[in-house]
């Protein structure tokens, strides 16, 4: 059994994340609790942080890997010892917009599952987390013997992708800009490459170009220094891209999107989560092009069996996006990596992974 305390990084307003003793989380009939082995650094928790989007105190992450540590009276599915990986969000399955299979709007969904303490928030980055009655029901999958905790930890990113991707239905032999090669970037860039599109990937960091074209990028670009339109135009015959995905938030590439793509293709945004993001284009560009601007956002329910297999079968090979395992004691350095990469460009930081169980003294 796990001690009445633990370690955890515990967000406490002011952009101020610290390393505290608090509470290990008691468990009800229905819930299980976790001994937390792995959990990756999410770019939207780290906004919550940076911004100060939630009230303390909170325990982030949630792209949470470990072991099942202890079961409730009334949990028959799982026991002691099972290797996991949790999804923190769950939808009813009964509501309007789940029967639209808009999940990411359902009032459930948007309730979160899973905690260290504190309101809950993920909780990942801790040593112990609690998950709730119905995120056990249907947000648990096992990880296989064999599989690393650092691996089976992006089952939830690339859920958020493969999500996205189903929605825009790339065809095999489309030509496919992928914006941003960060780790949801080269997550796209994988995906498209499992459906035979032709990928561009555009970045300003040569290492991340580099594994771009190592993840099936056909092209790899940086955009300040290729004419990325004219290069999609090239590729083309004239016409452009047929799909786009914005997978970084920089300002401007919305409108390179548009440019860069051909009457009638899809642009997908994935990563403009901010209300105080604006963008601004031609009417004409959507209207007359009959572009379809799309959005996703988050995991779906109905794809987790499916971005499981993906991950823990190998097919994509996320481990070449981990660049950084770092101690729980460290996490600071964590999310200076994650948040400010051309900070550290001698070290190339892409997907950093925390490791709960460890400390550095």
């Amino acid at each position: 059994m796990p001690a009445n305390n633990m370690r955890a990084a515990v967000y406490r307003g002011n952009s101020v994340v610290s390393v505290d003793e608090v509470e290990t989380p008691l468990i009800g009939d229905g819930e299980i609790l976790i001994r937390v082995e792995a959990c990756g650094v999410c770019p939207t928790d780290l906004k919550k942080i940076e911004y100060n989007l939630l009230t303390p105190p909170r325990i982030y992450g949630h792209e949470t890997a470990g072991v099942v540590a202890g079961v409730g009276a009334k949990v028959g599915k799982y026991r002691p010892g099972d290797r996991v990986i949790v999804f923190h969000h769950i939808p009813c399955g009964e509501c309007f917009y789940c029967a639209r299979k808009l999940y990411a709007q359902c009032p459930v969904y948007k309730k979160v599952g899973v905690t260290a303490g504190f309101e809950p928030a993920g909780g990942g980055f801790s040593q112990y987390v609690r998950v709730m009655d119905w995120i056990v029901e249907r947000g648990v999958e096992k990880i296989p013997e064999g599989v690393p905790f650092e691996v089976a930890s992006f089952v939830e990113p690339v859920n958020t992708c493969l999500k996205a991707v189903e929605q825009c239905a790339p065809q095999s032999g489309d030509v496919v800009l992928v914006q941003g090669q960060g780790p949801i970037g080269l997550i796209f860039t994988m995906l498209l490459k499992l459906r035979g599109c032709t990928i561009v990937a555009t970045d300003t960091i040569p290492s991340r170009l580099e594994l771009a074209s190592q993840c099936g990028a056909a092209f790899a670009f940086d955009p300040r220094r290729a004419d990325v339109s004219g290069k999609l135009k090239e590729l083309t015959g004239g016409r452009g891209a047929d799909m786009v995905f914005v997978a970084t938030n920089v300002k401007g590439l919305v409108e390179e999107a548009v440019a860069s793509s051909r009457p009638g293709a899809k642009i997908m945004l994935f990563a403009q989560t901010s209300d105080k993001e604006r963008i601004e284009l031609s009417g004409a560009s959507i209207c007359v092009g009959e572009r379809s601007l799309l959005g996703s956002y988050s995991a779906s329910v109905d794809i987790q069996r499916e971005s499981a297999d993906l991950v823990f079968s190998g097919k994509l090979p996320v481990h070449l996006l981990i660049s950084h395992r770092v101690p729980l004691d460290k996490i600071e350095l964590a999310f200076r990596l994650a948040t400010h990469p051309g900070d550290f460009a001698g070290e190339n930081p892409l997907k950093i992974i925390v490791h709960p169980q460890e400390f550095s003294v």
